[in-house]
């Protein structure tokens, strides 16, 4: 099998090394990140180790005595800049590599406000890397004053702990309302009400116009016309697929690194994983944000460097946590024209997005038996009668029979 090169250090890349070691690759294998810290968890970044409950080390995924035990060399740190895809050789910000296969796990980008707008003035963040959360953190200071650009999930992860930390803070987003993008009119709802319970102001149909300051940011100037004294600023307008290196080195880009269904890319011997690489599903062409599917992407395609032919086969989920609200979704809602709401006790509740009579996906607020129903049945391509679904006295569990 030879010498497999994997780029990038994070979720996906570090299953993927996982992967080839644990399934008998025996041949040389190199991790490389462009940060200085081994591969960790990005999800907890805006919710447990901002708020101060998650130390460094725990966010490590593996120790760095994994990499020497399992005989895989770990190059951090370290910026892949050329691929050569004829010759099977990258080269680095230090040396040269050659590969018999090369994995890009490249992952994403975050948006950044323009500078235009006064986006690079100094107290303007983002939330992607732990460097960007250890440069705001001395920041979430309580009474200090925050504005969140973006109503999307890490824009409201942020401000959940901004809230809960005491910070006077206001989330503006530019479409009609949060979530708009990826989620239901009544998901939005729930997290409208959640956040403004908690003394955030939401403003939905306002944009940000100009960030003021003198190098440092001191205030902002909404589309609506109003003003805003601010401490700083956490921009969460989303994100985008790290293709760059993959563009350069000729290799073809269909919303992301363009894969098959094994994982391989236009180039012989190079694959994609994770948020970087886009897939086929169910006829179309899909490319997924989220922790399980770089973890098991990276795994199908480690088993097919071994020689296992295996399609990949999504089965999404997510999940974002809020003050004491885990959201739990399973499914991609792509296409619903409605949603049945299902109310349970202590005030959890569902919501289950539905094509004609076809259950396409569940968002569960605190409650982890309609998602876990609802996970099941979507993945054995199976509905749910919407009247049972809305009855709260009716036991979901019937529906897997």
């Amino acid at each position: 099998m030879g010498h497999v090169v994997v780029i990038g250090g994070g979720q996906a890349g570090l299953s993927c090394v996982a992967k080839l070691r644990s399934g008998g690759h025996r041949d040389p294998i190199t991790l490389i990140g462009s940060e200085a810290v081994p591969p960790y968890q990005r999800p907890p970044l805006s919710k447990a180790y901002l708020i101060g409950d998650l130390s460094k080390e725990r966010l490590f995924l593996r120790q760095r005595a994994y990499f020497d035990e399992q005989d895989i060399v770990l190059k951090l740190g370290m910026t892949v800049t050329a691929i050569d895809t004829g010759a099977q050789m990258l080269t680095t910000n230090t040396e040269t590599f050659c590969y018999d296969d090369l994995v890009l796990a490249t992952g994403s980008v975050p948006r950044r406000l323009p500078a235009a707008i006064g986006g690079d003035l100094d107290g303007v963040f983002v939330v992607r890397d732990v460097s960007d959360v250890d440069a705001m953190a001395p920041r979430f200071i309580k009474g200090a004053r925050v504005l969140i650009v973006g109503g999307g999930y890490i824009g409201l992860e942020a401000a959940s702990v901004a809230a809960k930390l005491g910070l006077q803070v206001t989330l503006v987003e530019m479409a009609d309302r949060i979530l708009q993008r990826v989620a239901s009119p009544e998901t939005s709802s729930f997290f409208r009400d959640l956040h403004r319970a908690h003394g955030v102001d939401i403003r939905e149909g306002v944009g940000l116009s100009q960030l003021m300051g003198d190098r440092v940011v001191t205030g902002a100037a909404l589309s609506d016309g109003s003003m805003l004294e601010v401490d700083f600023v956490i921009a969460g307008v989303g994100v985008a697929p790290a293709t760059q290196l993959a563009e350069t080195a000729g290799i073809d880009i269909d919303n992301g690194i363009r894969t098959d269904v094994h994982g391989l890319t236009s180039a012989a011997h190079v694959w994609a994983a994770g948020d970087c690489a886009s897939f086929p599903y169910r006829g179309g062409r899909i490319r997924l944000e989220s922790v399980p599917n770089a973890i098991e992407q990276a795994e199908c395609v480690a088993d097919n460097i071994m020689g296992a032919g295996k399609d990949y086969v999504a089965k999404p989920w997510f999940w974002s946590d809020q003050y004491d609200v885990k959201l739990q979704i399973a499914g991609l809602n792509t296409g619903y024209d409605r949603i049945v709401t299902r109310r349970g006790d202590g005030g959890a509740v569902s919501f289950w997005y539905y094509r004609g009579e076809e259950l396409l996906a569940v968002d569960a607020a605190n409650d982890a038996r309609a998602y876990m129903i609802g996970k099941r049945l979507i993945e054995a391509g199976k509905s749910a009668d919407p009247a049972f679904v809305k009855n709260p006295d009716f036991d979901l569990k019937a529906l897997l029979k």
